[in-house]
């Protein structure tokens, strides 16, 4: 093990859309193991839209990473050492940590999770698909959106971690979907990960109007991720009692100081529609059943994972800058290496 660890920090706080100058990459010696720690060779980050938020100074869900600080992010990878009651070195731990080489996590780290992987060079799906952009994909579904067969379901960012996943659940579940995406490409891979219709919002055109003709009859739940425009414009589409999950806002993350004005908000009224916000983990009644339905999809063949993979420490602030410019599909991940 080395003796150093080699972590990103956040330099300086982004303006609009994160640029490599926003991060530094540093090293410093390892910290000692206090009682109540393990020490975690991070093998996988995942790389999210929710921490550009994070990278922020302003109120969140969870505090913004301070000036100086390592890049908050989910971590898969193993234990080294451990002085924490009930794991051992040789673990594979998933927990709420940092984008370094190696991470101190306690007992009450965010997410932590002890995996059972039987095969190692998987481990990324299990950031994604197996991990926690299909759990929340699950828990919006079932938890907020209520879905059943023959509800219709659009989702924003479908070519997105979450959305694509979503996606296939829908559809699995006997519900006709409706991608929601930006240019020709991603609509493609949207038909062909089974969507029933792809309605592409970068395209000229009116995007109420596209929405018609792919939901004439209206839409019983929306997936939403992105908030903005897309979210205003599906406003009038809800079918009576229609259900909006909040899953992300990513329309707006680049622009926190000018936000999209929402206009049609009293639709939710006319329609007597519920729109909420949701965090995976305040659901664990849905998380078993979703590792376990997931899982065996994936292993029928019924459910396709979606992943885009970039090497090495040094490449994550790249890959995260590709993901908050729309440049990328599936679950972004960065899996390091072992001189890292």
């Amino acid at each position: 093990m080395s003796a150093v660890n080699r972590r990103i920090t956040l330099a300086r706080r982004p303006v609009g859309l994160p640029v490599r100058q926003d991060f530094a990459f540093e090293e410093r010696p390892l910290e000692p193991l206090e009682p109540g720690q393990m020490r975690v060779r991070n093998r996988v980050l995942a790389m999210d839209p929710a921490i550009r938020g994070f990278l922020d100074d302003r109120p969140s869900y969870l505090p913004p990473v301070a000036l100086g600080e390592t890049i908050r992010g989910m971590t898969l990878g193993e234990v080294v050492e451990s002085r924490l009651s009930g794991f051992a070195p040789g673990d594979v731990v998933r927990a709420l940590a940092g984008w370094e080489a190696y991470s101190l996590l306690t007992a009450d780290a965010l997410g932590l999770e002890k995996l059972d992987i039987a095969d190692r060079s998987q481990m990324s799906l299990y950031m994604g698909t197996l991990g926690p952009s299909g759990l929340t994909a699950y828990v919006g579904l079932f938890a907020i959106g209520q879905i059943k067969p023959g509800d219709v379901v659009a989702i924003s960012a479908a070519a997105g971690a979450v959305g694509n996943v979503a996606g296939q659940i829908a559809r699995l579940c006997g519900c006709r979907t409706i991608a929601i995406a930006g240019g020709a490409d991603k609509g493609a891979l949207c038909r062909d990960l089974g969507f029933d219709a792809v309605v592409d919002y970068r395209a000229p055109g009116d995007l109420s109007a596209k929405i018609t003709a792919a939901a004439p009859d209206g839409v019983d739940v929306y997936f939403d991720n992105v908030g903005g425009e897309v979210l205003d414009a599906m406003l009038p589409h809800m079918r009576d009692f229609g259900r909006i999950i909040v899953c992300g806002m990513i329309a707006n993350y680049n622009n926190a100081d000018d936000q999209y004005p929402i206009r049609n908000l009293w639709q939710l009224l006319v329609k007597r529609a519920t729109m909420r916000g949701f965090l995976t983990y305040d659901h664990p009644e849905y998380l078993d059943e979703a590792q376990r339905r997931i899982s065996a999809w994936v292993k029928a063949g019924a459910l396709r994972p979606l992943e885009n993979v970039s090497q090495g420490l040094p490449a994550a602030p790249d890959a995260f800058i590709r993901l908050m410019a729309g440049k990328t599909t599936g679950k972004t991940v960065v899996c390091l290496d072992p001189a890292d």
